[in-house]
């Protein structure tokens, strides 16, 4: 049984984590707060019915966030998975590991700023297939760095035995490293599509204001004082990592069973 200090320790967490969303909920429904008023003048469910309207900005930006963090998330989680391996067993590890964690010294917006001119002049500014790609350039040393444990001792036993028994190497990919994978596999592109997700500097500066993800959405109307409609954007940018983070402990905690 749990005792009393640990229990209001946990509520207080609960509650932490909670009233930012619940305030942003209410926000989102809102049309008029005023001060010294506690709570909002006025209740509306215009903001959310707007969303189903035909050219909405807000849609068409959670559309454009899904679109982007899928292909970033399967990309890099593929290109990951395969680079991962070949460092792994290679003979300069250390210094390919190096190069690998090179993206994170910067910051996004620093980063972006350095490739700008580069996206502008193979035309990949102010397009999806650019922010893509230049998510990808954080995404995938974050994958390779992720599967680099995956490749061990115990791995390349388990692919001797199977090749003693008669198995090619393509037997082994598929019947062996593929289902040991599998758990991190999925982790690898919950995490991915996270980065993605929220990711603002690469991608407004990279975007060029042309591509409107939700993240750029939100500072939009923040510096407009348009808090409504920011709440609004920040409660659908919510909703999808809440969902990916409660697959991702299900699945953590059934590998861990």
């Amino acid at each position: 049984m749990q005792t009393k200090p640990s229990y209001i320790f946990r509520l207080v967490i609960a509650l932490v984590c909670i009233i930012p969303i619940m305030l942003l909920v209410v926000l989102s429904f809102s049309k008029n707060w005023t001060f010294p008023s506690l709570s909002p003048d006025t209740y509306t469910t215009i903001a959310w019915e707007d969303l189903f309207k035909k050219g909405n900005s807000v849609r068409d930006s959670l559309f454009s966030s899904m679109l982007i963090s899928l292909l970033v998330g399967v990309g890099a989680t593929f290109m990951g998975f395969f680079t991962s391996r070949t460092i792994a067993y290679h003979r300069q590890r250390r210094a390919l590991m190096f190069l690998a964690y090179l993206p994170f010294v910067l910051s996004p917006v620093i980063l972006a700023v350095c490739l700008k001119f580069y996206f502008i002049k193979l035309n990949l500014a102010g397009n999806i297939f650019g922010v893509v790609l230049a998510q990808l350039i954080i995404a995938f040393p974050y994958s390779t760095i992720f599967f680099m444990g995956f490749w061990n001792q115990r791995l390349k036993d388990y692919s001797s035995v199977a090749g003693t028994l008669g198995s090619d190497n393509k037997d082994v990919f598929w019947r062996v490293i593929v289902p040991l994978s599998k758990p991190l596999l999925i982790i690898c592109f919950f995490q991915c599509y996270l980065i993605s997700w929220f990711e603002y500097g690469l991608t407004s500066v990279i975007g060029y204001g042309k591509v409107q993800t939700l993240t750029v959405k939100v500072y939009q109307y923040l510096t407009e004082a348009n808090i409504f409609y920011a709440a609004l954007s920040c409660c659908l940018l919510i909703l999808p990592p809440v969902l990916l983070l409660w697959l991702n402990k299900r699945i953590i905690l059934r590998q861990a069973g």
